[in-house]
């Protein structure tokens, strides 16, 4: 009898042991999340000038009165304009490959910086960054007066989530989004199969669920290679659309992948665009 009690307290224990560390482990995570999710650099380190790009430097007040910052380029024989959104890490000025292919493309840009980004205020939050991509969209439509069906919504990364979440809630005339993921819980589930399930998410940025309410052409783009954003989260997401779509497979890391395959990169948006302008 005596012994039974001894183990069933030590059980009682053991389990409360487990749930002290399963507490501190995500006690831990939740304070230590913000900084495992978002790189950003204040730094401006080039303007679309050392890139040889005619720009205009932007800023764009969100609803609580803070800035974000960023450059729109014009393109002469624009018939379509790309809001761009990139990912976690850097700012705006790290992205001069991507820029030049949209000129390269015939497109007019606007891209942003997040806020704590660059010279945008503020601090990143999925919240922030989904009040970005609005306040982004609105300058668009309202400061540009670029008609909806002309907007192109790209998102690279983690501003694939961004970019599904402004389409979901908006009528754009397409959207691409390039090594970016279903959600954060299925990324986690890849890395960690077992530790997932007790891990809190402060940031679920659940794509899945809201590319079933985007109307509008996709193209998803994503590299077998990629060792950040596994490549079963890119077609996962893919699997969810329920309107037009194209996958495109690339080679090469979840950063350098767009160059190392350039050609079918370009062919593919190229074809993409076109298909947009076709039905516009």
């Amino acid at each position: 009898m005596k012994n039974n009690k001894k183990i069933s307290l030590l059980i009682i224990r053991v389990v409360l042991f487990i749930i002290f560390l399963l507490f501190s482990f995500n006690a831990f995570l939740y304070i230590k999340q913000p900084s495992m999710m978002f790189y950003p650099i204040n730094e401006i380190e080039v303007t679309p000038k050392e890139w040889g790009l005619v720009y205009d430097a932007v800023e764009i007040k969100l609803a609580d009165k803070r800035k974000i910052t960023g450059w729109y380029l014009p393109h002469p024989e624009a018939e379509k304009t790309v809001l761009f959104f990139h990912g976690n890490g850097g700012n705006i000025s790290h992205r001069g490959n991507s820029v030049t292919i949209f000129h390269k493309l015939k497109l007019n840009v606007l891209i942003i910086d997040y806020p704590g980004y660059g010279e945008s205020e503020g601090t990143p939050s999925e919240k922030s960054l989904y009040q970005s991509a609005n306040a982004a969209w609105q300058y668009l439509i309202s400061d540009k007066k670029i008609n909806p069906q002309n907007i192109i919504i790209f998102g690279r990364s983690l501003g694939g989530a961004v970019a599904v979440d402004l389409a979901s809630r908006v009528k754009a005339g397409g959207v691409v989004l390039e090594s970016t993921f279903s959600s954060v819980r299925d990324v986690v589930d890849v890395a960690f199969p077992i530790l997932s399930n007790f891990i809190y998410l402060r940031y679920p940025f659940d794509s899945f669920n809201k590319i079933k309410k985007v109307s509008a052409p996709v193209l998803v783009i994503h590299s077998l290679d990629d060792r950040v954003i596994p490549y079963v989260t890119g077609q996962k997401l893919f699997s969810a659309i329920k309107s037009e779509k194209k996958f495109l497979k690339i080679e090469g890391g979840h950063n350098e992948g767009f160059m190392q395959s350039i050609k079918p990169y370009m062919r593919t948006l190229r074809s993409f665009i076109y298909s947009l302008q076709k039905a516009a």
